[in-house]
Formats: C-alpha cells, structure tokens, sequence
C-alpha cells in the first residue's frame, strides 16, 4: 500500500508539509494514512490499499483513496465549530442520492452513520466519481449542468431550515445591492455601477419564491461531466439559506471557474445555462426581474482592484447589454 501520497495544498500558497502537522495532528503523510487505514477498517470494514494524494485547504483535508470497495474519497475537517453543520449536509445529501440526483452521497458506516466523529476530526467517505469538470465549452453539457441545478433546488426546498445548524436567512436583495453600491467599489467602472445603481432604484420587488437551502457553490470545479452529462456536484460545504434565483445568477456568473482559473463566461454559455435551468423549473417574473441585474452584480464584485486580467468588469457590462430574452427567456 502507498503510505506516501502526495500532499497538495488545494489553494494557499503554504508547504502542505508543514502544514498537515499544524492543522491536524499528524506527524507525516504516512501518519495520515495510517490513521485513514484503521479507521475504514473499523467503521466501514473497508480495507484501504493505496492513498495517491492528500489535498489541504484551512482546516478541512481531501484523500484520494484505492480501496476494496473501489476509488474513494475521505473528506474530514479540524474545525470543531462547523462539525454539526457538516452532520447535517451529509444527511442533506444522502437524502439527495436515495432521491436519485448526481451527488456524491456519502457511504454510511456499519452502523448507518453518513460522517463520523472521532480524534478531533468529522470525516466523511465518499465514492469517488469518474468524470471531468464542467466544459463550459460544451453547449450540451452546460444546458445539463442548468437542468441539474433546478433539479436540486426542487429537492433542496424540501429540507427544513431548522434542521440545519449556522444558516440564517439573507437581508432582502436590494439591500445588499444599496449597501455594496455605498461601499464604494471605485475600481469597478462608473457606467457599471451607474446602471447596477439604475436597477436598485427601479426598486424590483423582491423574488416571490421561499428563501430555501442552495447548494452554496455551484460551478464549473463542482460540476463532473462524461459525454454530455451531469454525473455529479461535489462539495455542498457552503451550502446555505437563499432565493433559487440568487444562486442560479451566481452560478451564471462563476460557471466556467475551477481552481486557481478565475474568468468568466459570455452572454451566450449564461443563456444556455439559463435555459437549461427555465426548461426544468421556470422563473416567476419577479424573480426574472432580479435575474440580469444579479449576474452583472456578481460579475462586477469580482472585479479585483488595480487591474482586472480577467475581464470580470467587462463581463458585467456585457450581461447589461445583452438582448433582453437572454436572462428571461421563460417566466410564469
């Protein structure tokens, strides 16, 4: 069995060897595998035969696993804090793999349980799922990725706030706009924040659909695609309480992300994404009012100050320009 895999941090610039001893406890690599080893043993009773890679990111660690019960994941986190909230997503999404949507469900222990808590760790093992991140390229496959996101918000509205520990409900959507317009975002370009300014002060009623559990993060490096299908979103750790609408113009917005590749996509891949999501489940007319104002809003903010590489600020301008039925093709 490898006992040496390779450590990786997933987005800090840190030396993952330093830093698996600070965060977590263990001496080496090796000392990770070991403890990995006999705890799949004992509470799965799966036999772990190789760890090809250890991936590090603020408190929480990813293991590439080979196993006798086939390639696998171990996610845990050291951050004590959230582990309540982390039991109740890994309930939130077994229930959405028996409903039989492309998650990543955790694998219940010998007794049932879906993530553990032992040695000052919550960890959870996962299948690991054979397919590439979301080509966003692809009309095929963003059109799939736009259905499987409706799909989730259905089946994500089922779940009860009160359940789920940490998440409070957002401050209304104008609000959030007014307070990021007087924070005074000077390196964003003043026709961009003059039109986002024009579209607050229309005052569009809020969306009239619940504030519900979203998904938290989805785009391009969450999304796993073969051929011209969805075959799972990954990572619901920042799952949280919000209007489907916000989540959807988000998403637009940061669909092509993955990784340390920051860009955004054009009119048209939102448009695709758009429709896939409207040919599921549809927007009312009061959320396709915040629909484009949203994904300019989202654009603008990751604008970086002093210079702009990627073209986030051009993004924005671009959805204000583009023709109307791109982002309300479909309302009710």
């Amino acid at each position: 069995m490898n006992d040496q895999p390779e450590l990786a941090m997933l987005w800090e610039s840190a030396d993952p060897a330093e830093e698996l001893p600070r965060r977590f406890g263990f001496a080496d690599a090796a000392a990770a595998v070991g403890w990995l080893s006999e705890l799949l043993r004992e509470r799965w009773a799966v036999r772990l035969r190789g760890c090809a890679r250890i991936m590090l990111s603020d408190r929480n660690a990813l293991a590439l696993l080979e196993t006798d019960a086939g390639p696998m994941v171990a996610k845990w986190s050291a951050a004590s804090a959230h582990f309540p909230r982390l039991g109740a997503l890994a309930e939130v999404t077994s229930r959405l793999g028996r409903q039989a949507l492309p998650v990543a469900a955790p694998v219940p222990t010998r007794d049932g349980q879906v993530q553990v808590q032992i040695d000052s760790a919550s960890i959870a093992l996962q299948p690991r799922i054979d397919g590439t991140h979301l080509d966003v390229g692809d009309a095929e496959q963003v059109r799939a990725a736009g259905q499987v996101l409706a799909r989730l918000h259905r089946a994500l509205a089922e779940s009860a706030p009160a359940d789920l520990p940490e998440l409070s409900a957002p401050i209304s959507l104008s609000a959030q706009l007014r307070s990021w317009l007087a924070s005074g975002p000077r390196h964003v370009p003043a026709d961009v924040v003059g039109a986002l300014g024009a579209v607050v002060a229309a005052s569009p009623i809020e969306p009239d659909t619940p504030i519900q559990l979203v998904h938290g993060d989805f785009r391009a490096a969450n999304v796993l695609c073969r051929g011209s299908e969805v075959v799972a979103v990954i990572d619901f750790d920042d799952a949280r309480l919000d209007h489907r609408v916000v989540e959807l113009a988000r998403s637009a917005a940061l669909l092509g992300t993955v990784y340390h590749h920051w860009a955004p996509v054009s009119p048209e891949v939102h448009g695709t994404f758009l429709a896939g999501y409207q040919a599921v489940s549809p927007l009312t007319a009061a959320e396709s009012a915040w629909l484009r104002p949203l994904v300019a809003w989202y654009s603008a903010r990751l604008a970086p100050p002093g210079g702009d590489p990627a073209g986030w600020a051009v993004s924005a301008r671009e959805v204000l320009a583009a023709p109307q039925e791109v982002y309300s093709a479909s309302v009710t």
